[in-house]
């Protein structure tokens, strides 16, 4: 399978990498943004994917060089290859302030830790060879210490786990038939009502043309991104949903 491009133009692409899971692995989307031939992988995956990813990575980018890596939060699909990844290249990885000391009981040895670079909570601008890309916070969506990427250029919003779902598309085609593919994730990973409005908001002042979550089926279009964006903004999850599940087993 090929690299889906969401965008291009002379200097800035935005690339989704082929689908490289296999056996019971949860599939994961790898991206890619290069801009004038320097490159930032988001949430690279685990040791499976790591060599394919890496070489898909490399090729892409040409002559050029990956100079940063985004880790949305800790999980395994995310950031389990990740001292592959600090020890075959130059590139600086960033990360959630709550997970720089945690992600090393993933095996980064000491030489590379210094690499590893935390993000504070309001999030921060990334400078990708003069673009600034806008780290976002989007905590409890739905880790504790959870980080999104808005591409100015390609107005692009990547949105980690938020917006995952299951069915093998690349692109959401139909939004009311996607939702069931989404809604029991949602519910369960999700934390709660209240920071999904609180995303919603924030994202709502951007201009936004396609987001891309790290799992299924990006959505392309002011229309679908807009209707997503509502389906969050009124969906209740996590704790909202807890009730009465707390009991000791018989």
């Amino acid at each position: 399978m090929a690299c889906d491009v969401l965008y291009e133009d002379d200097n800035h692409r935005n690339l989704l990498l082929p689908a490289y899971e296999e056996g019971n692995m949860v599939p994961a989307n790898q991206h890619l943004i290069v801009h004038a031939g320097v490159g930032m992988i988001l949430d690279p995956g685990g040791h499976k994917v790591y060599n394919r990813v890496l070489s898909e990575t490399m090729s892409q980018i040409g002559g050029g060089k990956l100079a940063l890596i985004f880790l949305s939060h800790q999980d395994p699909d995310i950031v389990a290859a990740l001292n592959g990844w600090l020890m075959t290249t130059d590139a600086v990885a960033y990360a959630s302030r709550l997970w720089v000391r945690f992600i090393p009981h993933f095996g980064l040895d000491r030489l590379v830790t210094d690499r590893l670079k935390p993000i504070p909570d309001e999030g921060m601008t990334l400078d990708l060879n003069g673009v600034g890309l806008k780290i976002l916070p989007a905590h409890f969506l739905h880790s504790c210490g959870n980080l999104h990427v808005y591409d100015p250029i390609s107005k692009i919003l990547y949105s980690g786990d938020l917006g995952a779902s299951l069915g093998g598309e690349r692109k959401v085609e139909d939004f009311d038939a996607h939702v069931g593919k989404m809604l029991g994730f949602h519910q369960r990973y999700m934390a709660s009502n209240v920071a999904m409005r609180a995303w919603a908001r924030m994202v709502r002042t951007l201009d936004i043309d396609i987001i891309a979550p790290q799992h299924g089926a990006y959505f392309q279009g002011k229309d679908m991104v807009s209707r997503f964006i509502d389906w969050v903004e009124n969906l209740q999850c996590g704790v909202d949903l807890i009730g009465e599940s707390f009991k000791v087993p018989a």
